[in-house]
């Protein structure tokens, strides 16, 4: 018997990264060869052996999601979250309760694998009592997809 195919069709595109905030940004920094490598500017790397990276500047996650669930969520998960929500924007589609069952988010990362040893160290040397209560809504690898999959029915806003 033959296999039943299912497709997957990418109808919506988005992008937050070091070379511009949405998709139009980030193609005109692609094509005039902007360098989104810099000295690193979100904390001080003086102690570090490498100095730079590919950050994401100026991004207000406030024009994605309410004030009070961002600051529960991780940043990886914002900008999971707007350009997922940017990429549904451009899609056109509109998410309803006859069609929410249809659509699926799959997506890749290492969670905020770097903010969870500080947490860890909390752990052992203050208790359990002095971890951030919401360390899974904000570090795990899961809440990238589940951010957007949430995110555009609750506390969401429309991207600019």
């Amino acid at each position: 018997m033959p296999r039943e195919l299912n497709r997957v069709v990418v109808t919506g595109l988005g992008a937050v990264t070091p070379i511009g905030n949405t998709t139009a940004e980030y193609l005109e920094g692609l094509r005039t060869g902007r360098n989104g490598i810099h000295r690193i500017a979100a904390f001080d790397p003086t102690d570090l052996i490498v100095q730079i990276a590919g950050e994401v500047k100026d991004f207000d996650i406030e024009q994605y999601l309410d004030r009070k669930v961002a600051r529960r969520t991780g940043r990886f998960a914002q900008l999971a979250l707007a350009a997922g929500m940017q990429a549904l924007q451009d899609s056109g589609l509109e998410v309803t309760d006859e069609n929410r069952d249809d659509i699926g988010v799959v997506m890749a990362t290492a969670g905020d694998a770097f903010n969870m040893g500080p947490e860890w160290e909390v752990y052992l040397n203050r208790g359990s009592r002095n971890v951030d209560p919401f360390i899974v809504t904000r570090m795990g690898q899961h809440m990238g997809a589940g951010r957007l999959g949430r995110g555009s029915a609750s506390a969401a806003r429309t991207p600019p």
